[in-house]
């Protein structure tokens, strides 16, 4: 048994993973003006208090996997950066054994939801997949052969930062024109957005009374109602999503593309239009190398299967 560790900046979530399912779920608020020695005293505990709600004792876990916004040294356990918090080159793999005596490991929390969703969710019928989530931006997690893939020193799968536009609209990385500026949940409000202020006759207005309301389900609202407007920002979201994701197929191939974060809950309204767009545009047809494009089915778990699928994996 493992206990998998979901760590974020208002909160950690952990649950004990047997055979394949959570057991003692538990959660901790975590702040950044805690220092790094107290989130892993914390860590340490709400893992004691894992494998008790699980009616186990840490005598019964043999490992810790945790999933860490940032850049992570996986084969360290290093926290290389985490902005939100201020860490950089947190050896939080060091500290959390101190406190609970048990070996730990730590990976990107993207990759740990990849890995969740590859071992235990969507795409565990495949040996290759891509996990996109689309968020406030995007998150991505590689799975190649049945293994993580995270690329030299764990720096590495950061698809949301691919240009789709060159000289396109400044990213937060410093570039222009990246997927995850085109894609994102938050792309997708923006663009529903303009399309509110340029069409106030639209569908739109009803579901969102003022622009500051729009939220990620608000144009796919309008759009099942029929609305223009609507279905115009839906398909260059759809293009700009397509086009990323053509991308990445053609450079990975995988057997599947696996969408998470809020907007997947939209499921084939989202799905159906984007593999239209995709099939096509890809460089080795579907029917000689299948591609599966389907949601993300762990929801908020992913990221704990994953922390501890990695915890097993490396033991």
């Amino acid at each position: 048994m493992v206990i998998g560790i979901d760590l974020g900046g208002m909160s950690a979530k952990a649950a004990l993973l047997a055979g394949d399912q959570l057991k003692g779920k538990s959660r901790v608020e975590t702040s950044a003006s805690d220092t790094a020695e107290r989130t892993a005293l914390a860590l340490a505990e709400l893992a004691l208090q894992t494998a008790e709600k699980a009616n186990k004792s840490m005598d019964d876990v043999q490992a810790i996997g945790i999933g860490s916004p940032g850049v992570v040294d996986s084969a360290n356990g290093v926290i290389v950066s985490w902005t939100n918090f201020g860490w950089k080159n947190v050896q939080l793999a060091s500290l959390v054994e101190k406190y609970t005596g048990k070996k730990t490991f730590v990976l990107n929390d993207a990759n740990a939801a990849a890995l969740g969703e590859a071992r235990y969710g969507a795409s565990k019928r495949f040996s290759d997949s891509v996990l996109l989530t689309l968020g406030t931006g995007i998150g991505s997690g590689i799975i190649l052969g049945g293994k993580l893939f995270e690329g030299f020193r764990s720096a590495g799968s950061e698809i949301g930062h691919v240009v789709i536009h060159q000289n396109g609209e400044l990213c937060s990385c410093g570039r222009r024109g990246c997927f995850e500026r085109y894609a994102s949940a938050r792309a997708l409000i923006r663009l529903t957005q303009e399309a509110m202020r340029a069409e106030p006759q639209s569908l739109l207005w009803q579901f969102a009374p003022t622009v500051e309301q729009v939220d990620g389900r608000t144009v796919f609202l309008a759009v099942k109602q029929g609305d223009a407007a609507a279905q115009r920002a839906l398909d260059a979201y759809i293009a700009n999503l397509g086009e990323g994701i053509a991308n990445i197929v053609n450079v990975f191939r995988p057997q599947a593309i696996v969408l998470g974060g809020g907007i997947s809950a939209e499921g084939e309204t989202l799905l159906a239009p984007l593999r239209k767009y995709v099939y096509p545009r890809i460089y080795v047809s579907v029917d000689y190398a299948p591609l599966e494009i389907c949601c993300a089915s762990l929801g908020n778990d992913a990221g704990l299967y994953g922390a501890a699928a990695y915890a097993f994996s490396r033991l």
